[in-house]
């Protein structure tokens, strides 16, 4: 299980100052992994769907922190800003609602100097409006709103290294750590309350509204798949036998011709991978990772086994069972992306709604998500398809 660590849903005005320092030190590290590689510039970096350029990151993370906190948006309706940006054109370069990610590459955007001076800027800004803060929830949001959405830029800029094949900073953790097999643990089932409370603290507004949800008995590995056991998967043939795959599954796999999961390669009688840029030796022993919801769901019939729900998933975490171990990679999960009775969408808007029904819930964490936004409540989702994110699976059944 994650250990515990203080949350950024319950932080008061001096945890948040530190953590937002932290976050934004964090988010510059990693931008300049991208700058000595050249990649500043929009120009020089690929134009992949399931990327944006590392400069339009920077600006659009500085931003959204502006937007809320110093500009006192009540949301994220592109009028609803009290004052205006510090930045020239800063809304028509960074407000993601209005700018198209195709369009993000072609975009005219400060020099990299430029847009660093501005982070810098805005998080003095937002340090000193804090520490003038009352310590209740409603001055808080916007506050615990902009860290949590700069620590899942975060993470996204680190699996952008990943994806372009550059190394990380310096002292930075990339291990997820062993999936040894472990004994399946059973549960007995029961009514589980899904969802967050609206008690006090951050809620996300996809959590939201907390309502009881019955999960018949159910038996659930203790521990994710292993680079081994999908390994048994792939030399069964998996990826050449369409009777595991459904038929999204197996369109998907046509087109990409696909024979074992991204970035693995074939070196004699072993398999090699690539981790940020660099060629190793697939350690059997570490989960699986980079894994879409296709193959999830092959190995898992292949296993003849299931996803789990989000609910089963929720229950099992949450009943602090000494052998659950989560928090190294993202799970897929058997859940579309839906929302719970009596949603409405909070002060960011788009951050909820537009991707119901088209995309999957995935719970957990990974060794790339900041500890204090590891919750067993979190919702992450993606299109079915995302094989590039830090992701991973474990097996399910009735």
């Amino acid at each position: 299980m994650t250990p515990h660590t203080a949350s950024f849903r319950q932080a008061a005005p001096q945890q948040l100052a530190r953590d937002l320092k932290a976050a934004r030190h964090y988010t510059l590290s990693l931008f300049d992994c991208f700058a000595a590689a050249g990649m500043d510039v929009a120009a020089r970096v690929p134009q992949l769907r399931i990327i944006n350029p590392p400069l339009w990151e920077l600006g659009h993370i500085a931003w959204f922190a502006e937007w809320f906190i110093l500009r006192e948006a009540e949301s994220s309706h592109p009028a609803d800003a009290v004052y205006n940006s510090l930045l020239t054109r800063g809304d028509d370069l960074f407000d993601s609602n209005t700018v198209p990610h195709r369009g993000r590459w072609t975009l005219e955007l400060p020099l990299p100097g430029a847009l660093k001076t501005y982070c810098h800027e805005v998080l003095d800004r937002v340090l000193d409006k804090l520490s003038r803060e009352a310590n209740n929830d409603a001055a808080l949001y916007p506050y615990r709103l902009a860290l949590a959405h700069e620590d899942m830029h975060g993470e996204a800029l680190l699996y952008t290294l990943q994806t372009v094949g550059l190394g990380l900073p310096p002292a930075t953790l990339a291990q997820a750590g062993n999936a040894a097999p472990a004994p399946e643990i059973a549960f007995p089932g029961g009514t589980l309350q899904l969802g967050s409370a609206d008690a006090g603290g951050f809620v996300f507004d996809n959590e939201k509204i907390v309502h009881p949800c019955r999960v018949p008995a159910f038996s659930i590995d203790a521990s994710l798949i292993s680079n081994a056991q999908f390994g048994d998967f792939v030399a069964d043939g998996g990826y050449e036998n369409r009777h595991y795959w459904s038929a999204e599954g197996s369109a998907w796999l046509m087109r990409q011709e696909r024979s074992a999961p991204r970035y693995w390669q074939r070196d004699g009688l072993q398999w090699r991978t690539v981790r940020f840029g660099r060629p190793s030796t697939l350690a059997p022993s570490e989960p699986v990772r980079h894994i879409n919801l296709y193959e999830a769901q092959a190995y898992c019939a292949w296993a003849g086994r299931r996803l789990a729900t989000e609910a089963e998933w929720e229950y099992a975490a949450l009943s602090g069972h000494p052998a659950f171990r989560w928090g190294q990679l993202w799970e897929w999960t058997a859940s579309p992306f839906a929302p719970y009775p009596g949603f409405q969408a909070d002060a960011y808007r788009e951050y909820s709604e537009p991707w119901f029904f088209s995309h999957q819930v995935l719970r957990g964490a990974s060794f790339a998500t900041p500890a204090r936004l590891v919750s067993p409540k979190f919702r992450n989702f993606y299109l079915p398809e995302r094989d590039d994110i830090f992701a991973g699976l474990r097996t399910c059944a009735w």
